[in-house]
């Protein structure tokens, strides 16, 4: 059996098909997938029925082709994908364990008495700037604060409603407290805003 035949055996008796080699056939000759053309018309009833098997094993291989260099396709655009995730979305984790120290400085800050906030200047100032810094990172990481303030609407794709309440002079659903602001990541949602939110109803 002849090297080129060889070839045609290994590629027909393949159940999933091997790109490089079909692509080294291709390149070869062996395989023609253009139109029946390229086959030469039969003669008697033998070479009829070879001519339709032949047929058969072309139209075969050449679907196998085409579903193989699909699923090639489809593999590379995922990969690509998960590669253009994995540089947005990549520091998603760290992220998340540092929301909880800006939490901490942020209250620190909220929790020093107005009567005591001019003795402390220094100490207000040093973590107010460590907060700054905190979003600059996260800003250049693509981690945005949101910063709902009282009487916006609530937003379920970016609150989290912590308790809701009657309260005069709002309508249901606005926001009455703002206990935790959240963060995205690029557009998606890091840590949703803590809110409470106003269930007076409509009048």
């Amino acid at each position: 059996m002849s090297e080129d035949t060889e070839k045609k055996v290994s590629l027909a008796d393949q159940d999933v098909p091997d790109l490089e080699a079909i692509a080294d056939a291709l390149d070869d000759g062996l395989i023609d997938i253009t139109s029946d053309e390229a086959m030469d018309e039969p003669e008697g009833d033998a070479e009829a029925e070879a001519f339709i098997a032949l047929q058969q094993e072309r139209d075969e291989m050449k679907d196998r082709l085409v579903r193989a260099l699909a699923e090639a396709e489809n593999t590379r655009k995922r990969g690509e994908r998960d590669r253009r995730d994995a540089e947005k979305y990549g520091g998603s984790r760290l992220a998340r364990d540092m929301i909880p120290v800006y939490d901490a400085m942020k209250r620190a800050l909220d929790s020093i008495p107005g009567d005591q906030k001019e003795s402390s200047a220094s100490m207000i100032e040093g973590i107010a700037l460590t907060m700054q810094e905190l979003l600059s990172v996260f800003k250049k990481h693509g981690i945005t604060p949101i910063f709902p303030v009282e009487g916006d609407q609530f937003d379920a794709n970016l609150h989290q409603a912590m308790f809701e309440a009657p309260v005069p002079g709002t309508t249901a659903g606005q926001i009455i407290q703002v206990m935790e602001q959240g963060f995205m990541i690029h557009d998606r949602l890091l840590r949703a805003a803590n809110v409470g939110v106003s269930s007076t109803p409509k009048s």
